[in-house]
Parts: structure tokens; C-alpha cells; sequence
């Protein structure tokens, strides 16, 4: 969702609220696609410092499909996030000096929401999720979901270090 800031950029110190609304419906990265389940409308607000800064502050909750860190299977995570950024309106070259960011975000007059909030969502999803605490996982020799049903797989794991014992004990029946 984009929003016309035009007006709010032509005058000097001017403070809006403006009701907007997340319009992504999938979140992509290097780590999957996350599809987004709840989103809220919220206020955003705007405030023209001296024709030089644009504040924009919001908050809104989320809710995004992230799978479970065992078992894959989808976990409903809410975010809560909260958006505060300082926009340069002065030239691209300056932005860099101040360290100010999101001038890409107010490009031609209208204010990227949904860039600002992905960043916000990025930010906040968690590293490691977990559909219960004691999830059981998949079987790593079968794949079946071990907290819906159980396998009769061989699941031990051997210390990689004593393979070559095992070696011995393989070559000398006897022992």
C-alpha cells in the first residue's frame, strides 16, 4: 500500500494521522515464504519537520505461518511491530552523511507502507520456532511426523569419533 504524502511534503511542520493498512499477503526470504495469515489496519503518523525530516511512527499486530523448527508444520506467530523512521527530504547525497534512512521509501510523493512494514517483519520473526515445547520432530530415516504417529526406524545416533572402533568390533567377531 502506498500513501500520497504530497500535501503533507508541501507544508512546513505539518502533523497528519493516517489510517493505512499492511497489503502483503507473503513475506519471502532466504528462509522460505512465510504467508501472512492476520493483519490489522493501524494509524500512521506523519509529522513534517521543517521540510527537511519526515517522521512516520505506527504500530500494528500480525500474525505470519512460520513452520515448526522440528516438524515443519505451520505455526501461527503474532508480531507485534512497531514502526518509527526519520526520512531525509533533502537530497540522496546527504541522506548517506546523516545516516537517515528511507528516502527510496517516500519516492514521487507517495510513502511505501508495505516496504516499511516487511522490514518491520523481517526484523522481528524469530529464529527458531516451535509448534509445542515438546515437540518430538520427524524421524530422520523415514520423515513421519513423530508427534502424530510413531516409526519403527533405527534412530540411534553413534558418536562419529568412535567410528573406527566400531570398525574393529565389525572386523573381530570374537571381541
Amino acid at each position: 500500500m502506498k500513501i500520497d504524502i504530497t500535501g503533507l511534503l508541501s507544508t512546513e511542520n505539518l502533523i497528519e494521522d493516517r489510517r493505512a493498512e499492511m497489503g502483503l499477503s507473503l513475506v519471502s526470504s532466504r528462509m522460505g515464504e512465510f504467508p501472512i495469515k492476520k493483519k490489522l489496519p493501524f494509524t500512521l503518523h506523519l509529522e513534517n519537520q521543517g521540510n527537511r525530516r519526515l517522521l512516520v511512527s505506527g504500530e500494528t499486530d500480525v500474525t505470519v505461518a512460520i513452520p515448526c523448527g522440528r516438524c515443519l508444520e505451520e505455526v501461527p506467530v503474532e508480531l507485534h511491530l512497531t514502526v518509527e523512521r526519520v526520512i531525509s527530504l533533502e537530497d540522496a547525497e546527504s541522506n548517506e552523511d546523516s545516516g537517515e534512512d528511507g528516502a527510496e521509501l517516500a519516492a514521487d510523493g507517495f510513502l511505501d507502507i508495505d516496504r516499511m512494514l516487511y522490514d518491520e517483519v523481517m526484523l522481528a520473526i524469530p529464529m527458531n520456532v516451535l509448534c509445542r515445547e515438546g515437540c518430538k520432530g520427524i524421524c530422520r530415516v523415514c520423515g513421519v511426523n513423530l508427534n502424530h504417529t510413531s516409526c519403527s526406524c533405527d534412530r540411534t545416533v553413534l558418536d562419529p569419533r568412535m567410528a573406527s572402533i566400531q570398525d574393529i568390533f565389525k572386523q573381530c567377531k570374537e571381541v
